[in-house]
């Protein structure tokens, strides 16, 4: 392996536990190298510090696999894929076959991410370096939990971007096995919704949330609840099968809330007593505003970023102003839940957003309940960037 020294930051992350190193005036000096190659990274004196996987063309310059010297070979993904099984002993999955089995750095893969859909698995490549090693992945793969079939999707930064030129095409590739069926069923929870693991960036399931929409049921029994930017209907599904009286599913692609209906449908849960709105959020807010219809729960969980016709969102700042919008539908009393997966924003400046939104609309929210991804999305104490997602339930109080 090539020796690349690191400054005293880099030395000092690394006693920390953190698995990035961040290209620097040390890591410029670098030997030239290719995407997916190991390299020693070493203090002045050249001595071995850890072992990373070289991604020469990205900020994230090398991940971090092991302080000691190591070679990836089918077994040695094999060990950290059953390290991966163990922590989920943990999770409570016993009525759920969509989860994460390998989250990243949380499980010492840093920049790859292990998806379970039933008898299938979808890897994620949230950098090209792991291309190189992809055989004896892929072998220890089928080795520990012997799918059907594994898919592969790249996770670019540009996301946005890649959506946008791609909309219309396949985002996976099979990698080993057989095709899974289009639409697939799985469960979570107890309930049943349907994936596509070939079309799109997302598969139609944020397994992320499993925890989050549990607490949602126990909350919900009886009352009016309006689900925004609801996707394909998790939350909704999740609050109508707990006993809500109502509800009302708002998103402006008429794809995804016909798969809403279908995950209604296959939960046997009638969509015709439920509604289904197919707009703009802050159009469609308005609009209610101005019926002065009122809800019990409110739920909101954005895309960290997304632009209609009439309208963009961002977290920073967009959580405010859609925190101010929604406030006045909700009963006296009543819950607001929500959340945010936008990593760069940490929870107290996500609670400042909130904050921001209840007061301009005059209104004092209490924070009942706080919470975040679910068992099976462990991260390391230290690596703070994995706590990425903020859930969030208030209670309106006037003022």
């Amino acid at each position: 392996m090539k020796k690349c020294p690191v400054g005293p930051e880099t030395l000092r992350m690394i006693d920390l536990g953190h698995p990035w190193v961040i290209a620097d005036q040390y890591t410029k000096k670098w030997p030239q190298g290719v995407a997916g190659e190991l390299i020693s990274l070493v203090d002045k004196q050249l001595q071995h510090q850890a072992t990373a996987l070289y991604d020469p063309a990205s900020r994230i310059v090398a991940r971090i696999l092991d302080q000691r010297p190591i070679k990836l070979s089918s077994a040695w993904f094999e060990s950290r894929l059953r390290q991966a099984v163990s922590l989920r002993n943990h999770a409570q999955l016993e009525e759920t076959n969509a989860h994460r089995w390998v989250n990243g750095e949380g499980d010492g893969l840093p920049g790859i991410t292990l998806d379970r859909y039933g008898d299938y698995l979808m890897l994620q490549f949230y950098t090209p370096a792991w291309e190189l090693h992809i055989d004896p992945l892929i072998s220890a793969i089928q080795q520990v939990f012997q799918p059907r079939g594994v898919y592969g999707k790249p996770r670019p930064q540009e996301t946005r971007a890649l959506a946008a030129k791609h909309r219309h095409k396949e985002f996976s590739r099979l990698l080993a096995g057989s095709a899974a069926p289009v639409p697939l069923k799985v469960r979570e929870n107890g309930l049943s919704y349907l994936v596509d693991l070939r079309a799109g960036l997302n598969t139609g399931l944020f397994p992320d949330q499993r925890r989050n929409r549990r607490e949602v049921m126990a909350r919900v029994k009886g009352k009016s609840v309006l689900n925004l930017f609801a996707f394909t209907g998790a939350f909704s599904v999740a609050a109508a099968a707990a006993g809500a009286k109502q509800v009302t599913s708002v998103d402006v692609s008429e794809k995804y809330l016909q798969i809403a209906r279908d995950n209604f449908s296959e939960n046997r849960l009638n969509p015709k007593q439920h509604e289904f709105i197919i707009g703009d959020v802050f159009a469609e807010l308005t609009r209610m505003e101005s019926g002065r219809r009122l809800f019990d729960v409110i739920i909101f969980d954005p895309p960290s970023f997304s632009t209609t016709k009439k309208s963009r969102f961002s977290t920073q700042g967009g959580t405010a102003k859609l925190t101010e919008a929604v406030l006045p539908l909700l009963q006296p009393g009543g819950l607001l839940i929500s959340s945010s997966n936008h990593q760069k924003v940490p929870m107290d400046d996500y609670l400042k957003e909130l904050r921001k939104g209840a007061m301009t609309a005059r209104v004092d929210l209490k924070t009942i309940f706080i919470s975040g991804q679910g068992e099976d999305f462990p991260c390391s104490v230290g690596f703070p960037e994995g706590r990425y997602l903020k859930f969030v339930i208030s209670v309106k109080s006037e003022l």
